[in-house]
């Protein structure tokens, strides 16, 4: 009797289930790409990530040539992000109830079109067991390049001043105006007078406004993601290293937003557009 029920039942096919179904016969065949296709990407994204853990998606989108819209919704669904610090400023005893500078935000409003015209500069602290070790930068605010640095375990005007020796020296050129903050440092005595025997046009952000300094205030916050934790490095010596490798890579390889490249490569293009610009003219 069970025999006779086995052979009266007849095996469904594929062709059977389409029409039931109301669908193409291939269609059962069909597997979604999407996922497939977005697990890709999310490997892709990663090893960005891995290399660059400040990156956001425009940056991410930069680096592998695609839509950020679509990288957006790859970090989205994983949920992946860039490493954020908490931002904690330090605040100097020497400058608290300090009488505002004469000098004035001299930049505001001004876009640079080229190279050497402003300066800005600020410095950070790093913490490094149990102390603190300070780097100060010379930033062109054209190209966003770092042209000037030092690194020293001491805050006082040596530091701003050192840094702004060498950018002196590596850009064998001086700028309109050089841009900081109101602090002490950058109110001394020998700082003011290199820029005033330069020719070099002081400006100042106003008191408690750092966002009139945001190029370097943005700058220090991915720099200190891209050094990564501090006590990695056995030694000073090491940190010093780490710190310089770091400024070069940001300089030679990290893509900047706005700049949709790194801050070296966009200097370059700029410069071969000049050339090519007065080559054109004493063509004429």
């Amino acid at each position: 009797m069970g025999r006779i029920l086995q052979k009266e039942v007849k095996k469904a096919t594929k062709k059977d289930l389409a029409l039931e179904l109301g669908v193409s016969r291939a269609s059962l065949y069909y597997h979604p790409k999407r996922p497939a296709k977005d697990l890709g990407y999310k490997e892709q994204i990663g090893k960005v990530l891995a290399l660059n853990p400040s990156y956001g998606h425009k940056r991410i989108a930069l680096a592998l040539g695609r839509n950020k819209k679509l990288i957006l919704r790859i970090m989205k669904a994983f949920n992946l992000k860039p490493y954020k610090r908490r931002i904690k400023r330090l605040v100097k005893k020497e400058d608290l109830g300090k009488v505002p500078s004469a000098f004035k935000n001299e930049i505001k409003g001004i876009c640079p079109l080229s190279k050497n015209v402003i300066w800005v500069s600020d410095f950070t602290y790093i913490k490094f067991k149990g102390s603190f070790v300070y780097l100060a930068t010379v930033m062109d605010l054209y190209s966003r390049e770092v042209i000037g640095w030092t690194i020293s375990i001491r805050h006082n005007q040596d530091l701003i001043l050192s840094a702004l020796r060498d950018a002196l020296r590596r850009a064998e050129a001086k700028p309109l105006y050089v841009h900081s903050d109101q602090g002490s440092e950058y109110n001394g005595f020998e700082y003011m007078n290199l820029c005033q025997s330069l020719g070099i046009k002081v400006s100042m952000s106003a008191k408690s406004s750092p966002w009139e300094n945001a190029y370097q205030e943005s700058f220090y916050s991915q720099f200190k993601v891209d050094l990564g934790d501090p006590h990695q490095f056995e030694s000073l010596e090491e940190l010093v290293e780490g710190i310089h490798l770091a400024i070069n890579y940001y300089n030679r390889e990290r893509i900047h937003t706005s700049l949709k490249m790194s801050p070296e490569e966009f200097a370059l293009k700029g410069r071969r557009k000049v050339e090519e610009i007065v080559s054109k003219v004493r063509g004429t």
